[in-house]
């Protein structure tokens, strides 16, 4: 597994920054897929992590389950969009991940 690039975008409390990776050029028959036509991805790296968000008490944080470096499938419409240092990334709550992927 590669590790994560350093980004300038620190994530707060139980949100994560995410390097969307590109959608397929083709599909499995071969056939090329224009621009207009193609999906949003779903899939990403994870760049960075926050500290998570605070228990009930506001006594300790509660870490989340993925790490920089993950692959993860995100809500397709989850997150926010941020272009930053000419870099496009976005930022979602932990809750719109929807799992790890492990290759």
């Amino acid at each position: 597994m590669t590790t994560a690039t350093k980004v300038p975008v620190k994530p707060l409390g139980d949100r994560i920054v995410v390097q969307p990776l590109e959608a397929e050029q083709t599909t499995a028959s071969g056939l090329v897929i224009p621009d207009t036509a193609k999906e949003k991805p779903q899939e990403g790296r994870v760049l960075a992590v926050g500290p998570g968000n605070w228990d009930e008490d506001g006594d300790k944080r509660i870490p989340l389950d993925v790490k920089e470096g993950d692959i993860v499938l995100y809500s397709k419409y989850g997150g926010t969009e941020v272009k930053y240092g000419g870099e496009e990334y976005l930022v979602l709550s932990a809750r719109d991940v929807l799992a790890i992927i492990e290759k």
